[in-house]
């Protein structure tokens, strides 16, 4: 998922994550869990061409700015999902001048060799990061790395925001499902009947303990599945595609799961896992440096307990350097020229390490 708008330093940031894949001959009941890519969020694998297996995901692999940090990247798989390629980043071709770029992938196979990609976007950026501007769009490919755009939202709620979009042709329509807000609000639903204009339907209900942040699976012709996450990551089936039967947990904990059916006795996931010091040469924890206050206003404090000195990078949302400095162990850093919006810091220690922070800054009325 993008990065929201809550405002506490210690909440784990996509970057700070890897993606985990494991196994299941029920898809329950999962074992062999290990790390499938580093640094990495929001992924959805389908089966495509055969045995062929693609996963689209958003990468976080420093340094930011780069060609590998928040793009979305892809990996394919021709033995089954026993091994992967290395990740590529994926390019949109046409997306209108001034959208932000693409993210929360979610893959759909059409007939013939075409994937579809729908996406979340935005004319513009929106100052603190995620308003009812953002929509969820798509594009075509037929090799799963360069994709064309389509022009028009798929789904644009008029007063929410769309993200973290779930898509899955079933029972002779497309399936469109994403996350209403807190968990207990449930899921946005739509339906098409050719993938591109959606007719929103009744949500999808949900409990504070079962969010609906996650994918779609065709289980069957006649059974539809969810992936979701909350205390476990769960899954929820249905036969028409709007009543759904009921909460099962998996043993899996983790965030945003896609699983794919290979096989009848046989199935894959893929989930974000816990914050794991992947991307780097460095298996020993540094620990976790803050920001106060939240949100900031005319200065900011940096604790930074793992290091003596370090150097640091404020970007704005869009990658642009604002500006750079040193700090120690804990720094005063002026924040008066920054515009109100969302900001990121770049920490790096004396051993070449660097951990990532976001701040928003807010001045007083």
């Amino acid at each position: 998922m993008y990065i929201s708008a809550q405002s506490n330093a210690q909440t784990n940031f996509p970057w700070e994550s890897p993606l985990k894949i494991a196994w299941s001959t029920d898809g329950t009941v999962f074992s062999n869990e290990s790390i499938f890519q580093d640094s990495s969020g929001v992924p959805s694998a389908i089966r495509w061409r055969g045995d062929t297996l693609v996963c689209a995901f958003q990468w976080f692999r420093a340094p930011l700015g780069s060609l590998t940090w928040d793009k979305v990247a892809v990996k394919f798989s021709y033995d089954n999902g026993a091994t992967w390629t290395v990740p590529e980043p994926i390019v949109v071709n046409g997306l209108p001048p001034g959208y932000q770029r693409p993210f929360d992938p979610t893959l759909a196979r059409l007939n013939g060799d075409s994937v579809r990609i729908y996406f979340s976007s935005s004319l513009g950026m929106p100052p603190m990061g995620l308003d009812s501007t953002v929509n969820t769009y798509s594009a075509l490919s037929t090799d799963g790395i360069n994709y064309s755009f389509e022009p028009g939202a798929r789904f644009d709620h008029p007063t929410n925001k769309a993200i973290d979009p779930a898509v899955l042709f079933f029972n002779g329509m497309w399936h469109y499902s994403c996350p209403a807000g807190p968990p207990q609000a449930g899921a946005y639903h739509a339906t098409s009947f050719n993938g591109l204009q959606f007719l929103q339907q009744p949500d999808f209900p949900s409990d504070p303990l079962h969010n609906w942040t996650g994918n779609m699976l065709y289980e069957s012709n006649s059974v539809m599945k969810f992936y979701g996450c909350g205390q476990n990551i769960w899954h929820n089936s249905t036969t028409d595609g709007f009543t759904w039967a009921g909460y099962i947990n998996t043993n899996l904990l983790g965030g945003d799961p896609t699983a794919v059916k290979i096989s009848p006795n046989n199935y894959l996931i893929i989930f974000v896992g816990p914050p794991n010091p992947t991307g780097t040469s460095e298996l020993t924890p540094w620990l976790l440096p803050g920001i106060y206050p939240q949100p900031v206003t005319d200065y900011f404090t940096i604790q930074n307990p793992g290091s003596d000195t370090f150097d640091y990078t404020i970007y704005d949302i869009s990658g642009r350097i604002i500006s750079t400095g040193a700090g120690k162990k804990e720094s005063k850093i002026s924040a008066g020229g920054l515009k109100n919006g969302m900001y990121f810091i770049e920490l790096k220690n004396k051993t070449g390490r660097i951990h990532l922070l976001r701040f928003i800054k807010q001045s007083p009325n």
